[in-house]
């Protein structure tokens, strides 16, 4: 299972989920992208994501629900 700092830093690194995107959550992360979605919001909301990257957390908060800006 990924760690915060993980999903962070991938999110980080890849904004957008598509195309060769999936393959990179499966390969390296270990879980399927709708899986990552989840643990990446979960990992956003909370503290310890907020600490590691206030930055990436608040956008993939802003993106998963659907506010723009």
């Amino acid at each position: 299972m990924p760690t915060v700092p993980q999903l962070l830093d991938f999110a980080s690194r890849h904004p957008n989920i598509r195309g060769t995107v999936e393959e990179r959550i499966r390969t390296e992360l270990g879980v399927t992208p709708a899986r990552y979605c989840v643990l990446l919001h979960r990992a956003a909301a909370s503290l310890e994501g907020q600490s590691h990257d206030a930055i990436t957390a608040h956008r993939v908060l802003r993106q998963l629900s659907g506010v723009s800006g």
